[in-house]
């Protein structure tokens, strides 16, 4: 199998907070990635905006120290280094005021693609949106890119699609999602839509229930402060398995393209219905020999704010009326795993004895680590002794299946970067899903609070409250063990 590297067009790409942590984490070592494997043509430029007061060589050499520091174990020579930072620049800049703007418009280029990355804080969104316009920098075929959160409920998101409105038409505006750029992601829409074998079996004839889970290993040590306004709710589930939630339950679009996988997906959470108070299991994890307890970690002993949180969703619409989606997502569990897991309904009949048990098919779709799918199925144990029936994987493992070409992959912001550039907004969320996904939060959000609900203590290193386990029990099901 060879994978294809498609170059874009000439781009300008301006990176407001490009000396900050995401750009120096994700955003600058992936443009470097693509540079290496040819998808940047030579004439290319990416220029840093912040307020530090760096010239080009200070920014450069902040570049490939950020290269050396996150890509540790990647090819990298002094050689391709060198031919990538000579295509980087730097203007310090005012985000609120006039500073820098001079010297930003004199470096972008009005005949060739431009697009602006909002590696900052929301609070800044309008401003850089307006003085791109004021100062005459974007240009007809300008995109700006925007970085969640997008509004912590209904009204700040509509006030921020509001301003950005102001400046930049709803197709010139990329609220970038990582998750939907992970090749995973997208081959569950290949796997769906391009395979007669498995959409005539999804919906609720055929599948039991779907299990999308989210966990980490990590804390909120350093960001709590931001988090403990936040929660799990609207850092994760309002964004993140939303999305792909609606990827796995959305119709097929008529063409593969932006505006009609868009309107699938909103039509998903407009379909969502309100959550019971008993289907919704919210946690925090306490201290060990490891690590702060949450609110310690919060700065904030009195804290409500979940770290983890279990729900049980369901759809109102003909395809999957009685198949509940179940979300969860915390820090601090047993291992960093991302999957959507779709257990598929036992056989009508058996015609087998009891001694065979019962089995069913179940999809796994892997996020992370170990990006792949596998379809365990049920097939006869090996040796004589009768009809002893055992579950095994067809597992493809992207790793393996494509060898050292896995390594070639791109990382999620590379692939989503790149799609800035083309002008394709099929992986990124418009404006209408975003408050509709809003909207069927809040109301979630303020139940729980009226009612001054308390999260569940758990212990790090487990896979969350007892009490998240027990509300799949009652229903006769199990989660799908956190592992690694």
């Amino acid at each position: 199998m060879v994978s294809r590297t498609i170059p874009v067009d000439t781009f300008d790409l301006v990176i407001f907070g490009g000396t900050g942590d995401l750009a120096r984490r994700k955003i600058l070592p992936g443009l470097y990635r693509r540079f290496v494997a040819g998808q940047m043509p030579e004439d290319a430029r990416i220029i840093g905006a912040a307020r530090s007061d760096l010239d080009d060589a200070g920014f450069r050499d902040m570049v490939g120290d950020a290269i050396a520091e996150f890509m540790p174990g990647q090819s990298k020579t002094d050689k391709t280094v060198k031919q990538f930072l000579s295509r980087l620049h730097y203007t310090a800049i005012d985000a609120r005021g006039e500073a820098g703007w001079s010297n930003l418009a004199k470096l972008v280029r009005k005949d060739v693609v431009s697009a602006f990355y909002f590696s900052v804080g929301p609070g800044l969104f309008g401003d850089l949106a307006s003085r791109l316009q004021k100062h005459g920098i974007a240009q007809e075929n300008a995109r700006i890119v925007v970085e969640k959160p997008f509004g912590r409920d209904l009204a700040s998101a509509k006030e921020l699609n509001g301003a950005l409105a102001a400046s930049f038409e709803e197709h010139q505006i990329y609220r970038i999602d990582h998750y939907l750029g992970k090749e995973t992601v997208q081959n569950l829409m290949a796997v769906r839509f391009a395979n007669v074998l498995f959409e005539p079996l999804w919906n609720a004839q055929y599948i039991d229930h779907v299990q999308i889970t989210v966990a980490e290993t990590v804390g909120v040590g350093g960001r709590g402060g931001y988090y403990d306004k936040s929660g799990a709710m609207r850092d994760m589930v309002q964004n993140h398995l939303m999305q792909l939630l609606c990827l796995t339950a959305m119709e097929p679009p008529a063409r593969f393209e932006p505006d009609a996988v868009r309107d699938e997906k909103l039509k998903v959470i407009r379909a969502l219905d309100p959550v019971e108070a008993d289907d919704i299991v919210r946690g925090q994890y306490v201290a060990d020999e490891n690590g702060p307890s949450y609110v310690e970690d919060a700065e904030n002993q009195d804290s409500l704010t979940e770290s983890y949180i279990a729900m049980k969703v369901k759809l109102s619409n003909w395809r999957w009326n009685g198949t509940p989606f179940y979300l969860r997502t915390g820090k601090r569990l047993k291992a960093r795993m991302s999957e959507i897991v779709v257990h598929f309904k036992e056989t009508p009949h058996s015609i087998f004895d009891e001694d065979a048990g019962s089995h069913a098919n179940v999809l796994s779709i892997r996020l992370q680590p170990d990006e792949g799918i596998d379809l365990r199925v049920t097939i006869k144990e090996p040796g004589p002794g009768g009809m002893r029936l055992v579950d095994v994987p067809l597992d493809m493992t992207f790793a393996d299946a494509l060898g050292p070409e896995a390594e070639d992959i791109p990382d999620a912001y590379e692939r989503l970067i790149m799609d800035v550039i083309r002008g394709n907004q099929t992986l990124f969320m418009r404006g209408d899903e975003v408050e509709a996904a809003w909207a069927w939060t809040d109301p979630i959000i303020a139940a729980w609070k009226a009612r001054g609900d308390r999260p569940k203590p758990y212990e790090p290193g487990t896979t969350g409250p007892e009490d998240a386990l027990m509300m799949m029990h009652r229903e006769h099901r199990r989660w799908r063990e956190i592992k690694a």
